[in-house]
């Protein structure tokens, strides 16, 4: 294996490890899976939220966003509400449900993260930070690992 092999492979391992505990820990305190945590911070953090404003920043299928967003919506947590400008497409809000579970959510998963790196020196996390949103920026502006 190569090296760069070994540091993908270790990448996507720490990935889905920190994610499954962060998931774990939220949906047995909130009742609310990781996915939908994050679906719920794009939408509040876009403006005008659209489908493929969150298929773009998380590089899946426009069906299961649209599939998840569905979920939220019976669930209470958001809204489709008709574009101003575009009738066939919809502007995705939270409702006070869901703005009430973001907010409950934010500081379980920034606990249980924090937790699960801890033995990692700041100064380590910090550089480790900032090659990552490098190469992600990279990887995004080149298309990269998107679905087209």
């Amino acid at each position: 294996m190569s090296h760069i092999t070994s540091i993908f492979s270790d990448l996507v391992r720490v990935e889905t490890r920190l994610y499954n505990a962060a998931s774990a820990r939220l949906r047995a305190e909130q009742g609310l899976g990781l996915g939908q945590f994050e679906l719920l911070e794009i939408i509040d953090r876009v403006p005008g939220c659209r489908v493929l404003d969150i298929v773009g920043e998380l590089a899946i299928t426009v069906g299961a966003v649209s599939k998840a967003v569905d979920r939220l919506v019976a669930a209470g947590w958001c809204l489709r509400v008709a574009h101003p400008q575009d009738r066939r497409s919809s502007v995705l809000r939270l409702t006070s449900a869901g703005e009430e579970q973001l907010s409950a959510a934010r500081p379980i998963v920034e606990s249980e993260l924090i937790s699960l790196t801890a033995a990692v020196p700041p100064d380590d996390l910090a550089r480790m930070a900032s090659t990552l949103a490098g190469l992600r920026a990279t990887l995004e502006a080149g298309s990269h690992g998107g679905l087209g």
